[in-house]
């Protein structure tokens, strides 16, 4: 049988030591890696820390010693952060002046994590888990009810500047899926009702109370523990009499 033209391709791919390229799809997130300039992010609207902001700065520098307050790097983002609502590019300016850093390593630090959001944020961040737990135990149903609720899709901010959606990877609640990070807050446990409810209240101006919605503490079990449920056997417990 004669050969066809992808194995005389293969194998001369292989006799000049050349490995074939796979590709996967291109990624898609709602953050914003490439700065552009724009009326409401510009290295010309002027920012600096507040006066409780500044000395709470000046307490996280003092943890760090001498030679090593490059480290402050990113509670002090966090701060400009929590501070302006978002950060914009003057704020990490800001931050690689008073550390003394190159503005590139500040600019690949606020690029590399999701958590500094880099473009104007509601006042209410919703961040939704879809990872697998979640997704699991409803993840698309909460998800499908925040949009609806709110009338937006993921990467968009209402006009009102209260709410931001974002889709995100695991935030370690797992064992409490399907659940929601509201700005500091965890709501686990959810269903459809529940994300309204939460939802509601924001927009009422209520806080909603955080954690599992589902009547749980913390992360036990759902009903009657299923072991340990006596009390633990004395030291020596099993042991061969012979030892």
């Amino acid at each position: 049988m004669l050969p066809t033209l992808r194995t005389i391709g293969s194998n001369l791919r292989r006799s000049l030591g050349l490995r074939s390229l796979q590709t996967s799809t291109t990624l898609q997130h709602d953050s914003l890696f490439v700065h552009r300039d724009s009326p409401e992010d510009n290295p010309d609207i002027p920012f600096e820390f507040n006066e409780g902001n500044k000395k709470r700065a000046e307490a996280i520098l003092a943890i760090y010693p001498e030679g090593h307050k490059r480290s402050a790097l990113i509670p002090l983002l966090d701060l400009a952060q929590r501070q302006y609502g978002w950060l914009p590019i003057s704020a990490m300016h800001y931050v690689a002046d008073m550390l003394n850093l190159p503005r590139m390593r500040v600019y690949e630090v606020a690029t590399f994590y999701t958590m500094f959001m880099r473009k104007p944020t509601g006042k209410y961040h919703v961040q939704v888990c879809t990872t697998t737990p979640c997704w699991l135990r409803g993840s698309d149903q909460v998800m499908d009810a925040i949009k609806k609720n709110l009338n937006l899709h993921v990467g968009e901010t209402s006009k009102d500047m209260m709410f931001t959606i974002s889709e995100v990877e695991c935030l370690g609640a797992c064992v409490n899926a399907p659940m929601v990070a509201i700005n500091d807050d965890y709501y686990e446990d959810l269903t459809v009702q529940d994300t309204n409810e939460i939802l509601n209240d924001l927009k009422a101006g209520r806080k909603p109370k955080p954690g599992p919605r589902s009547g749980r503490f913390a992360s036990e079990p759902l009903g009657e523990p299923s072991s340990l449920k006596g009390e633990p056997p004395a030291a020596g417990f099993g042991v061969r009499a012979d030892l």
